[in-house]
């Protein structure tokens, strides 16, 4: 019997680490430095090794809330079992690596969203429909408003009303604020994330005030140190700027995405005793793994086939998808990177005509993602269907 368990649970391992390296491959690997890219700031093998690196600390560091979500609160009223983890992660991982040898990105969130309630819901759960309403409109808004703050952020950064300079040195600050008061688990208490801001401003003896007037200190300490970068070397510190917001997209990217790869193990591993930062280690491993080895084709995909990007618009693509991120691993749902990058980058392509964005290319998406979603659900509805009846 306990050979059967051991036998399991390192089936049901292996599963998370293969969907940890289709993700890493195919979504956190691929799409953080894909505008970057498509700028000419950094090679695409530079780009895989980097972003994998930093996705494996956003892992450990933030990755948490999503991991929780998505292993106890897609579905209620019945636990996963290791065999339901197994069946909805080989699922979501065999569409994920589908997509990354078909050249189109696969959202991850939707194949494993659509995976763990499909299993659910056979095992005889309950829907969970206040988070799936939470979920679906993160889903259904993350176009609109990340597309549509890329094309307004490239159109001002392209545009002749306002001075290139002062202007980015502005977004740099709003930057600022957003990382001061991203959460991090090495600031927080056990098992909880703190923020800089909240950190720093409870040391100031001014209350409330504190995290607030430390927000404004650092937003005005990156402003104005990027307005002096522009200063000296208005190209290199374009292409500085862009490397930052590609590395910081991609420790979010780590953040919420391992919580894809090794939430459906949260149940089964918890009652045998692995605690959850061990977890989140290995499903960052798998990250690195992936970006290193399979993220290269999709970033060339991304960068090169939805839109012809420069440095600006490049910026004005990563800083929604920044802020996205961040929104979705604060209120832990699991969101799918890949449709926040691209859906950034069309914005910001469309800002200066169509500036290359394939219409075709991006209809074939779309239909990827619902097609995943849809995908998920009915296979991991009837495969674990199956798997119970012959068990």
């Amino acid at each position: 019997m306990v050979f059967v368990t051991a036998a399991t649970l390192l089936v049901a391992a292996a599963a998370s680490l293969f969907m940890a390296w289709s993700i890493g491959a195919g979504s956190s690997g691929s799409t953080p430095f894909a505008p970057a890219v498509g700028a000419n700031a950094i090679s695409v093998m530079r780009a895989g090794l980097v972003v994998g690196v930093l996705g494996l600390l956003g892992a450990i560091l933030q990755g948490a809330n999503v991991t929780e979500a998505v292993g106890t609160e897609l579905i209620g009223g019945v636990t996963l079992t290791a065999a339901a983890a197994i069946v909805a992660l080989v699922t979501a991982a065999a569409l994920v690596a589908m997509g990354v040898f078909a050249g189109y990105p696969i959202a991850t969130a939707f194949t494993v969203t659509g995976a763990v309630v499909g299993v659910g819901l056979a095992m005889g759960g309950d829907p969970a429909w206040p988070k799936y309403a939470e979920i679906m409109t993160l889903w259904v808004l993350t176009p609109f408003v990340g597309g549509g703050v890329a094309y307004g952020v490239a159109r001002l950064l392209i545009g002749e009303s306002l001075s290139e300079r002062p202007l980015t040195a502005a977004l740099a600050g709003v930057v600022g604020a957003i990382l001061a008061n991203v959460g991090f688990a090495l600031l927080g208490p056990a098992g909880e994330q703190a923020s800089v801001a909240s950190v720093l401003g409870s040391g100031l003896g001014i209350g409330g005030a504190g995290p607030p007037a430390v927000t404004l200190a650092i937003a005005a300490l990156v402003a104005v140190a990027v307005y002096a970068d522009l200063g000296r070397d208005r190209a290199g510190a374009q292409r500085r700027f862009l490397l930052a917001m590609g590395g910081l997209v991609a420790f979010s990217a780590g953040g919420s995405q391992v919580g894809l790869a090794i939430g459906p193990l949260v149940p089964i591993f918890s009652d045998v005793g692995v605690p959850l930062w061990a977890l989140l280690v290995g499903g960052g491993v798998g990250l690195l793994a992936g970006s290193w080895t399979g993220a290269p084709r999709m970033i060339k995909a991304i960068s090169q086939d939805y839109a012809s990007m420069g440095p600006r618009r490049s910026i004005s693509a990563l800083i929604p998808s920044f802020a996205i991120a961040q929104t979705a691993v604060a209120f832990g749902i699991p969101v799918s990177f890949n449709e926040i990058i691209v859906s950034a980058i069309v914005g910001a392509g469309y800002a200066a005509g169509d500036a290359g964005v394939s219409r075709r290319k991006m209809g074939y998406t779309v239909l990827a993602w619902i097609g995943s979603l849809a995908g998920a659900f009915t296979l991991g509805f009837g495969l674990y269907s199956v798997v119970d009846f012959v068990v």
